[in-house]
C-alpha cells in the first residue's frame, strides 16, 4: 500500500475515534447534569429564601405545574412594612 494511502486511512481512523470520544463525552455530561439535579424540601426552599430575603415566612404551598408536573414552592412572606409578598422557588435544583 502506498504511504499516502496509509496516512489517509490513519487520519480517517483518528477522526472517527475523536468523533466517538466527543459523542461519549456529550452523553456523559448530560448524565452528570441529571445526577446533579435534585428536589429540595419545603424547609430547604424556606432556608434559601431567608438567606436572600430578611422577611417573615407566613406559609408554604407545594404546587405541581406544567405537563411534566414540575414542583414549585409558593412561599408567602410578610415584609417589614406589613406588606404580603409571594415568591416561588423551583423544587428541582
Amino acid at each position: 500500500m502506498p504511504i499516502k494511502m496509509m496516512q489517509s486511512m490513519q487520519v480517517q481512523s483518528f477522526r472517527h475515534v475523536i468523533s466517538v470520544l466527543v459523542a461519549v463525552l456529550c452523553i456523559a455530561s448530560d448524565a452528570a447534569a441529571v445526577v446533579v439535579a435534585r428536589e429540595i424540601t419545603p424547609q430547604e426552599a424556606i432556608a434559601q429564601v431567608q438567606r436572600e430575603i430578611d422577611e417573615k415566612v407566613l406559609s408554604v404551598q407545594t404546587l405541581n405545574v406544567g405537563k411534566g408536573k414540575s414542583k414549585i414552592y409558593r412561599i408567602k412572606l410578610l415584609t417589614r412594612d406589613g406588606q404580603m409578598r409571594i415568591v416561588q422557588v423551583p423544587a428541582e435544583q
